[in-house]
């Protein structure tokens, strides 16, 4: 019997070394490696370390919709790790299903996150993805129930291993008996763990009913300020995020450079769905939206406190999709700065 699996890959060492046990013993291991809007595994180097095919597939727009209302919730910041375990599984599945494979493998761990791989979440995400008995986890396996692949035969649980908690040293030294490198750091990850991003998502998630993807990269730029229940801007930290914030300027948002003075780009995403802002007006013979003045005024101050050695006056140009304006502004002082920043 030809026996085959379909691995879990993220990247990192454990689901390296889990999918390396495996095809130790001698069945064929496909890999998949999934990419959100939080996490872009790096794999290039661990598909020939391993000697197995890693398969990279995007399911960024289907995970949007996760991290909105995830069902067993979120970790210590906005990681819902148990309902991200049981979607990735369930797309595991699918490809278990396509290519005929027998069973599927993580790399993960009894105790080395605290909300997702307790003894209890690792039942309740096996059964919740419908994979009872079809999920390999190589490097606790010892400490867990067998699995049809283990009863059958098809996998020698002897040269399965009993790791457990927090310490990578079994694993590294395990690494290292198979020369497996290449693999990712576990500093590295998921940017729902990381608190000044959760911070920004946190603040998405409540101000702004419908996003995309592009909302979400910006999350990843620069300075964030919160101006208003509807109103944020965003200033570049250097020359290359300015350059990017500018490829992201669209229908609904503003532009805002200094003239004068070497200094950050702004976007600001003003009050929707208003009077104030539907109103249109001609500025010097040009068309423009109209955005409430205190806005604009805040908005100038802030990008104006960035600029390098900024003047007693900034000239800030502000361009909006049928217009442009010009705005005389004061740096903001840092105290009503710091109440802003996300």
């Amino acid at each position: 019997m030809s026996l085959k699996a379909i691995a879990l890959i993220s990247g990192g060492l454990d689901s390296a070394l889990a999918a390396k046990i495996i095809r130790l013993q001698g069945i064929d291991v496909i890999g998949i490696a999934f990419i959100t809007p939080f996490v872009h595994p790096r794999v290039g180097k661990l598909a020939g370390n391993i000697g197995i095919e890693i398969n990279l597939i995007d399911i960024s727009l289907e995970y949007l919709g996760l991290i909105k209302n995830p069902c067993f919730g979120f970790g210590k910041n906005l990681n819902p790790c148990i309902d991200c375990h049981i979607f990735m599984l369930k797309k595991a599945k699918e490809f278990m299903l396509e290519y005929k494979a027998n069973f599927v493998i993580t790399g993960e761990v009894l105790g080395q996150r605290p909300m997702s791989q307790n003894r209890v979440a690792l039942r309740k995400i096996e059964k919740e993805s419908g994979l009872e008995g079809l999920l390999i986890r190589p490097l606790s396996a010892k400490h867990l129930a067998w699995t049809i692949a283990e009863q059958k035969g098809w996998v020698d649980r002897d040269r399965l291993f009993d790791f457990s908690g927090r310490s990578r040293k079994p694993q590294l030294e395990l690494a290292k008996q198979l020369d497996l490198e290449g693999f990712g750091q576990p500093a590295g990850g998921c940017l729902l763990t990381d608190p000044g991003f959760s911070r920004r998502l946190k603040d998405l998630l409540t101000y702004q009913q419908e996003f995309n993807l592009n909302d979400i990269e910006l999350l990843k730029l620069g300075r964030h300020f919160r101006l208003s229940s509807q109103a944020k801007l965003i200033l570049g930290r250097n020359q290359q995020e300015n350059q990017r914030l500018i490829s992201f300027f669209q229908d609904g948002s503003l532009l805002l450079e200094p003239m004068d003075i070497p200094g950050p780009v702004g976007i600001l995403n003003p009050v929707r769905n208003t009077d104030s802002y539907d109103r249109a007006k001609i500025s010097n013979g040009v068309k423009t939206k109209t955005v409430p003045q205190d806005l604009l005024e805040l908005s100038s101050g802030i990008l104006a406190r960035y600029c390098d050695q900024p003047n007693d006056q900034v000239s800030v140009l502000v361009q909006g999709n049928n217009g442009v304006e010009i705005m005389r502004c004061s740096a903001l002082r840092q105290e009503d700065l710091d109440g802003l920043r996300i």
